[in-house]
């Protein structure tokens, strides 16, 4: 009897709707929460300047009997275009952005809520999480709550401030949920870990806010996948977390400094997994230990399977990418490696990230001052190039006027030997390269994409 009457009375809880109360207080919450944040939300505007060169400026029109063209054609020059974004003020002065908002841009103007408009001053960018940090000189400004981006939940209502489409439209508010967390290989930056939104991400809404419902600002919204070029309901926003760290770097030295352990890594597949006896699809293959690097000095070897980072599990390559750049030079990790059938620890000082240098990179190329990019041979590349075999190691990029395409080397070509060393993969290449480099000069034993085998003397720098 019991039974049937608590039965009752949850049936009924369920059926009836939320009260006018409850409604009310949750209306209350929002529109507080909007009125607390809306005065950090900025809108900026720039100029982007794009230059262009008329292919046509030098040409002569000697021989053509006169009036023969009746126009004149226009000079080189350049198109200016005008830039809409957002911003968050976050500091005394201090407004956090996305770098592409205001990469390679002229007179930056940042307008508060209250109307008030200042020039603005690059304090430092970052290409690679896409965070920029300006500089305003301006008071009274009403600084953003910054939350705890690892504390976020799928599923929790959050709201995205910013500016889409018009200055008219600044301090726009739309309302959704967290549709997902930590999504990477989306293409947009070298380090992904976004939050995946689907509140109304709009362009001219880049380097606004997403903030959940206690007022703090968890996410810094960048991008949005869609057909129509505006939203559909997947927007992408950087973890305030690792955009607070980009900033501090920036502020403190000048330049995001970056730790590396010194790997080339592949994500694992189901194939893979079953080839090395890997019960679960996770972790990173190493698929190349950069010499002198902290990898090398730890004894991490080619073929392992990187599974975990002090005890924290590695889902996939970005993961590990992320986890590694998101520490400092001289820290100490425990990596659980698994090689030969066991898990293996194995512990590396981090040290900082070469310039130019990756932290770990997903694919196996290598560029040089000869001024082409090689890859390892893949089916991708085959697809690319059009080429019935695609082992070894291709030419995948020619830089214009460089010693390799003066000489004629081409995307597609693939290269066959150096000196008299046979090259079957990057490794190879970059060890005689180092090799060689004692000499003024070294043949290239090269294979276009028609088959057709030649030679070609590169001057090494």
């Amino acid at each position: 009897m019991l039974k049937k009457i608590t039965i009752a009375i949850l049936i009924i809880l369920i059926l009836i709707p939320l009260s006018a109360f409850d409604l009310n207080d949750l209306n209350d919450q929002l529109v507080n929460v909007v009125e607390k944040t809306k005065p950090s939300i900025v809108t900026i505007t720039a100029e982007k300047v794009t230059k262009y060169k008329n292919p046509f400026h030098d040409f002569s029109f000697e021989g053509f009997p006169n009036g023969f063209f009746n126009f004149q054609l226009p000079d080189n020059g350049e198109i200016r275009s005008k830039i809409l974004g957002s911003g968050v003020i976050v500091d005394e002065n201090i407004i956090l952005t996305n770098n592409h908002v205001v990469d390679n841009v002229e007179e930056i103007k940042v307008k508060l809520p209250d109307k008030r408009e200042f020039e603005a001053e690059i304090i430092g960018q970052d290409k690679n999480s896409d965070i920029a940090v300006l500089k305003i000189d301006a008071k009274d400004l009403q600084i953003a709550k910054l939350g705890n981006s690892e504390e976020a939940r799928v599923g929790e209502i959050v709201l995205a401030i910013g500016n889409p489409f018009s200055r008219s439209l600044n301090n726009t508010i739309t309302m959704g949920i967290i549709s997902g967390l930590g999504r990477s290989r989306i293409g947009i930056t070298k380090y992904e870990n976004f939050i995946q939104t689907d509140a109304a991400i709009n362009p001219g809404n880049s380097g606004g806010a997403l903030v959940n419902l206690k007022g703090e600002v968890i996410g810094i919204n960048s991008a949005i996948l869609s057909r129509s070029g505006g939203s559909q309901g997947v927007g992408f926003s950087i973890p305030i977390n690792l955009a607070k760290r980009v900033m501090a770097d920036i502020i403190d030295n000048g330049r995001v400094i970056r730790a590396w352990i010194g790997v080339t890594i592949q994500p694992v597949t189901q194939d893979i997994a079953n080839s090395v006896g890997l019960k679960n699809i996770s972790g990173s293959l190493v698929s190349e230990v950069l010499e002198d690097s902290p990898a090398e000095k730890a004894g991490l070897k080619t073929g392992d399977i990187i599974l975990k980072v002090n005890n924290k599990e590695i889902s996939n390559t970005s993961k590990l990418q992320l986890n590694i750049s998101s520490r400092n030079p001289g820290d100490i990790i425990k990596l659980s490696v698994f090689r030969n059938d066991k898990v293996k620890p194995i512990s590396i000082k981090l040290e900082e990230m070469p310039s130019e240098g990756n932290l770990i990179t997903s694919e196996n190329d290598f560029s040089n001052d000869l001024g082409f990019v090689v890859e390892n041979g893949s089916k991708e590349i085959g697809n690319r190039f059009h080429l019935k075999n695609y082992n070894g190691v291709i030419v995948t990029k020619v830089k214009k006027n460089s010693e390799a395409a003066k000489k004629g080397i081409h995307p597609g070509d693939k290269i066959l030997s150096i000196g008299n060393q046979k090259i079957s993969d990057v490794k190879d290449l970059k060890k005689v390269l180092k090799k060689e480099k004692e000499k003024s000069a070294t043949l290239f034993l090269i294979e276009n994409r028609k088959g057709r085998k030649h030679f070609v003397a590169l001057k090494l720098k």
